[in-house]
């Protein structure tokens, strides 16, 4: 598979032979409250509140999405702020611009993405011993090669 995302822009329905989208809110469309969904969701217009247990979110340039969201995926060409959990995988394209938490094992950010936050990836060691046994490595700037 090559570099590209298969969330890019184009064609909505087209999704590089994927899955098609099941459901859609357009630009003119605002929602407040608690959402869940299956598959392949495509915001277009202005979402406040919380997103869980749901599938791939696709964020558009004119969307605005403010809140608490926890899906498998996230593709953002437009503006999110708040908390974002992935399971898979958040990625920020050109046009798109997040401020807050992300949490995902997978972060892409494409030239001209904008992320303003913090951002958590992977697991930690959990046992104490472990993080003894293994302690991180960070060379020092002192050092010469």
């Amino acid at each position: 598979m090559s570099g590209r995302s298969i969330f890019s822009k184009g064609d909505p329905k087209s999704l590089g032979g994927h899955e098609e989208i099941s459901a859609f809110l357009g630009r003119e469309a605002f929602f407040e409250g608690k959402m869940t969904f299956r598959g392949i969701f495509r915001l277009d217009g202005r979402f406040e509140g919380e997103i869980f247990d749901s599938g791939t979110l696709i964020v558009g340039e004119t969307a605005t999405v403010r809140g608490k969201i926890g899906v498998h995926t996230i593709v953002i060409n437009g503006i999110v702020e708040g908390e974002v959990r992935a399971a898979e995988r958040i990625e920020i394209h050109p046009t798109g611009k997040f401020s807050g938490t992300l949490f995902t094992p997978k972060l892409i950010i494409q030239e001209g993405g904008i992320l303003n936050g913090q951002c958590e990836m992977g697991g930690k060691p959990t046992r104490e011993e472990d993080l003894h046994a293994h302690p991180p490595q960070v060379p020092s700037p002192w050092s010469v090669s």
